[in-house]
């Protein structure tokens, strides 16, 4: 067979068209290597970025061009108040972390330049702010030396908190390794081991009272990177490799509050954050005392109607003095009813809370009858001056002071308290009158920002709450207690200082002219009652008894629903 010229031409056409069909092909999946993986969101390292959430949906994204200093990096993600599921695989098994703020620590291979991770919210919809962050070969590792979870390396810091405390614990941290390298062990003693690395705790503020998504994802952001959070946050204490990575904080209920951990290699002089954590003390979901219904409407009824009564013997309470002594009284037997309630049954707040008033009374009612019937200056004195007291020793304790390590003892504690408590009548036994009318314009005026902190948040109402907090529960004493000291605190501060010298100087201007003290009441009234018996030209002699009197009036109110009778047809008269 021969073959012809067109054949012969063709053959060569052919081949070519197939090789260029092949460079083409190889030339279009390069270019598709070199592009993310269709579906997946591209990550920047070192910058947060906000998430969109669908329940039960898994959100996948990837990091590209991972620098190669880079040993290992923690990837971590934060939403207000829904749990999701951090992982490295589809389902999540193994390298996972569920929570507010789960977070993952990945050690790199040699020549990874690329990861991809997932996560998931669970049961409904959610934003969620992420970041990833680098670390290098000297850096220490995060939760390094983790032993409670399943977590080779756990990043994580783990909160719990209640009414009364916060308990932040995290895995202690490891040194730093090269890429590709086992990880060093955690029970070495050399020099560069985890036994000299730190651990400084951080502490941020979220404003006052704001429960806002965006206030808090605006607040993360200072909170994540080392150089932000030694700017940002405050430094509450220190740990040594030796201490127990466990610390007690006090809980604020409605209060946000981002914590983060900074662990420090001395040795190289490098630092590592771990996963930051944020808490408002309270849920978010709960139908009943959520963080939108803490100060239920019972409760601002209670310290509105206190405040008010307190504004009032700020300016009046010696002139009125039964009225002060009730107020007196219903301070001291209300709040020890309330703790005894509360440590020693399981009512409810608005039941406790509805006891606390009636007890409160009770005590009131008693402290009046007490100097009605006795009239001693010296016995009365002595209970205003243990309120005075009570709120001078709990400013103290409010104050740096407070923080001192001896008084974590609860003897140390309510022995130092009392003793500073009983100070005051003693000081002021020679000048009761002056006890007095400070009593009246320390502590009216503090009910009054009491009465406020239920409509306005402000950090003061904790001078007496913590105090109160620490006498309902037996481990609040190893708590740090810190509270924010924002514009509201200033402004109330100030407003609570110009009520207390306004109230004391109004009161002192008024009174120097009269008697320190009336006379004793219960001989007042004898004495009264004895001369109108017996001074027949005393109008008040002539007096009805009570039964005729209240007989008069219950008649008198009886001839108002009586129909007058007719008198008939009457004619006038014709002249």
């Amino acid at each position: 067979m021969r073959w012809t010229p067109a054949v012969v031409s063709g053959f060569p056409q052919r081949r070519a068209s197939r090789v260029g069909w092949l460079w083409l092909a190889l030339l279009l999946l390069a270019l598709g290597l070199c592009q993310p993986l269709q579906g997946l969101t591209e990550f920047k390292l070192g910058r947060f970025q906000e998430i969109p959430l669908i329940g039960n949906t898994w959100f996948e994204a990837a990091l590209w061009n991972i620098p190669e200093n880079a040993t290992f990096v923690t990837v971590q993600a934060h939403t207000q108040y829904v749990n999701t599921t951090l992982s490295l695989q589809i389902p999540a098994r193994g390298a996972s972390a569920v929570g507010l703020d789960p977070g993952l620590l990945l050690s790199l291979k040699p020549r990874e330049s690329m990861f991809v991770w997932h996560l998931q919210a669970l049961a409904q919809n959610a934003s969620a702010m992420s970041i990833i962050l680098p670390y290098n070969a000297r850096d220490p590792v995060p939760g390094g030396c983790s032993s409670e979870s399943n977590l080779t390396s756990d990043p994580n810091l783990h909160l719990k908190y209640n009414l009364y405390e916060a308990t932040l614990s995290f895995a202690p941290a490891g040194t730093g390794y090269a890429r590709g390298a086992a990880l060093p062990f955690c029970d070495m003693v050399v020099k560069g081991s985890r036994r000299q690395l730190q651990y400084d705790i951080y502490q941020y503020f979220l404003p006052e009272g704001d429960l806002s998504e965006k206030v808090l994802f605006t607040s993360l952001q200072k909170m994540a990177e080392v150089k932000k959070i030694e700017a940002h946050g405050v430094k509450l204490f220190s740990l040594g490799a030796q201490d127990e990575t466990r610390v007690t904080l006090s809980s604020i209920r409605g209060q946000g509050v981002i914590y983060n951990v900074v662990v420090k290699d001395p040795v190289y002089n490098t630092s590592a954050a771990y996963t930051l954590v944020h808490t408002y003390g309270c849920s978010f979901t709960d139908h009943l005392d959520n963080c939108y219904t803490l100060r239920s409407k019972w409760t601002r009824i209670f310290f509105a109607v206190v405040g008010l009564l307190g504004l009032f013997i700020c300016f009046f309470g010696h002139r009125y003095l039964k009225t002060e002594f009730f107020f007196m009284g219903f301070i001291i037997l209300g709040c020890v009813s309330f703790i005894l309630l509360v440590r020693t049954s399981s009512l409810g707040y608005d039941v406790v809370l509805t006891l606390t008033a009636s007890l409160g009374h009770v005590g009131g009612v008693l402290l009046v009858a007490c100097w009605w019937l006795s009239g001693s200056v010296i016995f009365s004195m002595l209970f205003v001056g243990l309120v005075l007291g009570f709120l001078f020793s709990s400013t103290i304790a409010f104050t740096p002071m407070g923080k001192i390590e001896v008084f974590q003892d609860d003897t140390v504690f309510w022995v130092s308290v009392s003793s500073l408590a009983l100070i005051m009548p003693f000081l002021f036994y020679n000048c009761p009158r002056v006890l007095n009318i400070t009593a009246c314009g320390l502590v009216g005026s503090y009910t009054v920002v009491l009465g406020i902190h239920t409509y306005v948040y402000t950090s003061l109402a904790y001078i007496t709450l913590n105090i109160l907090k620490r006498a309902l529960d037996d481990n609040f004493k190893a708590a740090y207690t810190n509270v924010p000291f924002q514009r509201n605190d200033y402004i109330l501060m100030a407003m609570w200082l110009i009520l207390a010298v306004s109230g004391m100087a109004f009161q002192f201007t008024r009174e120097k002219d009269r008697p320190v003290f009336p006379p004793h009441p219960y001989r007042t009234w004898r004495h009264d009652r004895q001369r109108r018996e017996t001074n027949i030209l005393d109008p008040s002699h002539h007096t009805p008894p009570l039964q005729d009197r209240v007989r008069n009036a219950l008649t008198t109110f009886k001839q108002f629903f009586v129909r007058p009778q007719s008198m008939g047809e009457q004619t006038p008269l014709l002249l």
